[in-house]
């Protein structure tokens, strides 16, 4: 009998060449057993006609590791995939391709991702061009927690079908659980890809090759490093309402690298004190064991299970059961802001207290519950300072409700629970959307109030490794500057040996009248005006919410000013940036 070639574990590759030698050793394997004669060379010339494009929508990287996975599993099936970010596809490329993937996830409450917007917009569009001769697929990421489940996805996949795309591959919608999922989808997907060059033994061999499983190679959210937190130290000062906290993680023999401008993901473990209530709740004990689940109950709410922010099901299931007059209103009449502000500060054990008495039992309960999710955090250190080290800027969430304290999964989980010296599961999530201007000649504006100042921290210490001579400007605020100032030396010895060309403070209430980034912006508008037209790179980080569309506001402001032009061409030059790589955010 004959056996599958494989890679053993212990090999020397990367994920991205083990998916492709995977894949290979497959296809030849593939063409053995049915028969085939014709060799790889051979194939060669027919596989170069035989291009996909994976056009990728992303806002923390996930959509692009997924876009890299099926570019590597299609270029080991004899494909030629060209992987691109949605907004970097004109409409005119788009009218003649024959084979696409979408790959895109969802931002905010619907939203498209940041390298997304102009492509909807032009898709959107009355002249937006036929696609007769599209053959297409998407795969879209979402978190069932938000109102906008995957709406970016189910956007793009309803109007290529409107434009005239034959849809090859059903859309799949994927939760923050994602891996098996997505990966079983690609492997479904991509022969269906190949077979359109009417190539049908190339289609059987590519059935073979299966996709990478990438959360198996190297560190990831269901593998991740457990590093020693070398410091875990108080930043934001006594007077301050925040708590703000540098981190330090000893990357040791992980192999672990990453740049400035990518995230950390950390894996939380929940708070004992609220497992313990959720236990007393239902009147089990640690070691109680509950059918469905591997392990005892104690282990699998503090470990498995998201048992802070209640599921949108969980929700639903509860306004059935409890009886709760204004929940099972709001949730009939399906006011969205009214339940956002009903569940405000709500966590999942307050709502299991809203029907006075079990609404469930524990078996019941833990099918309701969403697995435990990592965190991602902005790195605030370049590789080329921290050595086999990373940095972390986080703000502690906490705050007292219905008579309990409360905190952010994560960030108290840190705060209180992983002392210097303790460890704590980490890995990288690679955001290559947000990165250091590849000139160094090239001048930088970053905005990034509060803990938005990480990745510029980052930024810093990269240009000044680099000896880059590109000019740097910080717009930073907070709430007041005795008590607020984090990494106030630091900025201090920047600004003194050159690398920090201006800096510009706004700390809201030190003043009777509040002041923000985006005030200083607009006080400073004739000079970032100036550095833009230099070709000056602008970023932000922070709070989405308000934050980021205040200092939008900002801009187009800005431009219009100083340009003398009016809203609409304002608005043609910050997409210009855009288009060009040079307006990235990174929010939340």
């Amino acid at each position: 009998m004959m056996k599958i070639p494989y890679i053993p574990q212990d090999a020397p590759f990367n994920g991205d060449q083990r998916a492709w030698l995977s894949g290979f050793l497959a296809g030849l394997h593939s063409r053995t057993a049915i028969g085939l004669e014709t060799s790889v060379a051979a194939a060669a010339p027919k596989a170069a006609a035989s291009v996909l494009n994976v056009l990728v929508g992303t806002q923390t990287g996930n959509a692009e590791a997924l876009a890299m996975d099926i570019a590597a599993a299609a270029r080991a099936q004899g494909m030629q995939p060209v992987v691109t970010a949605l907004d970097d596809v004109s409409m005119d490329s788009l009218g003649s391709m024959k084979r696409v993937i979408v790959v895109t996830s969802t931002y905010g409450e619907g939203e498209m991702p940041d390298n997304a917007q102009l492509f909807w917009e032009a898709l959107a569009a009355e002249n937006a061009p036929r696609l007769d001769e599209m053959n297409f697929a998407v795969l879209a990421l979402g978190d069932t927690g938000y109102d906008g489940f995957c709406q970016a996805g189910k956007l793009i996949d309803t109007r290529f079908e409107q434009l005239g795309g034959k849809r090859m591959k059903t859309r799949i919608d994927c939760d923050i659980d994602f891996e098996d999922a997505a990966a079983t989808w690609i492997g479904e997907t991509l022969p269906l890809a190949r077979a359109i060059d009417g190539d049908s033994a190339a289609a059987a061999m590519s059935v073979v090759a299966e996709p990478p499983a990438r959360a198996k190679q190297g560190w990831s959210r269901k593998n991740p490093y457990s590093a020693k937190v070398s410091v875990n130290r108080l930043l934001s000062g006594p007077a301050s309402s925040k708590e703000i906290r540098h981190y330090e993680f000893d990357l040791g023999e992980s192999g672990l690298d990453y740049e400035a401008g990518d995230a950390l993901g950390v894996v939380p473990l929940n708070d004992p004190k609220l497992v313990g209530a959720l236990l007393e709740r239902f009147g089990a004990g640690t070691d109680s064991e509950v059918a469905g689940l591997d392990r005892p109950i104690g282990d699998a709410l503090l470990n498995m299970f998201e048992i802070s922010t209640p599921s949108r099901e969980l929700v639903a299931e509860i306004g059935k059961r409890a009886g709760h007059e204004e929940l099972s209103h709001t949730l009939a009449n399906g006011d969205r802001e009214q339940l956002s502000a009903f569940l405000w500060s709500k966590d999942i054990l307050d709502l299991l207290d809203l029907g006075g008495k079990s609404v469930f039992d524990l078996a019941e309960f833990v099918t309701f519950l969403k697995p435990l999710q990592h965190r991602a955090y902005s790195i605030s250190s370049s590789p080329l300072v921290a050595e086999n080290g990373v940095h972390l800027t986080i703000a502690s969430v906490r705050y007292r409700a219905e008579g309990r304290e409360r905190g952010g999964v994560c960030s108290t989980y840190l705060a209180d629970r992983v002392e210097a010296g303790q460890n704590a599961g980490v890995f990288v999530s690679p955001n290559k959307a947000f990165r250091v201007p590849q000139d160094n000649d090239a001048p930088m504006i970053m905005v990034g109030p509060g803990t938005g100042i990480a990745p510029f921290r980052a930024f810093l210490q990269e240009r000044q490794a680099r000896g880059a001579k590109g000019r740097n400007w910080l717009f930073f605020g907070d709430q007041h500057r005795q008590s607020d100032f984090i990494y106030e030396n630091e900025l201090g010895d920047m600004s003194r040996d050159g690398v920090l060309t201006r800096l510009d403070l706004a700390f809201s209430r030190d003043q009777a009248e509040k002041i923000y980034v985006q005030t200083r912006m607009q006080q400073n508008g004739k000079a970032l005006y100036q550095w833009l037209e230099e070709g000056g790179y602008f970023y932000v980080c922070g709070d989405a919410t308000r934050m980021a569309k205040d200092v939008d506001d900002a801009l187009h402001r800005i431009v219009i000013d100083e340009a003398g032009i009016s809203a609409e061409a304002a608005s043609d030059y910050v997409n210009r940036l855009k288009r060009e790589k040079r307006y990235l955010r990174d929010v939340y």
